[in-house]
């Protein structure tokens, strides 16, 4: 799926959301960056540093992230992440 051109107002929404929590993810040496948002409002983003590898980082991702970015933006449906690290059981 293509990404929508979003405009800076949107994007600088999204990332006044992801600012909420970035301070928790910095703090575990990690932090998100927005790639695009998708024609169906599905926000991707890239995890960067420590949450790249993290076990954590679906829990963080979904949890934490992905709830502050739905609270301030209700147009977003859902957040992704790009890299994820699979978790082995």
């Amino acid at each position: 799926m293509a990404a929508i051109n979003i405009d800076q107002d949107f994007l600088n929404r999204i990332e006044g959301a992801l600012d909420q929590i970035r301070p928790y993810l910095e703090a575990d040496g990690g932090n998100v960056k927005v790639l695009e948002v998708t024609e169906d409002m599905v926000l991707k983003l890239e995890l960067l540093g420590a949450c790249g590898s993290c076990p954590m980082s679906t829990m963080t991702l979904k949890a934490g992230v992905e709830q502050s970015v739905l609270r301030a933006i209700p147009e977003i449906k859902s957040v992704e992440a790009i890299n994820l690290t699979p978790i082995n059981g």
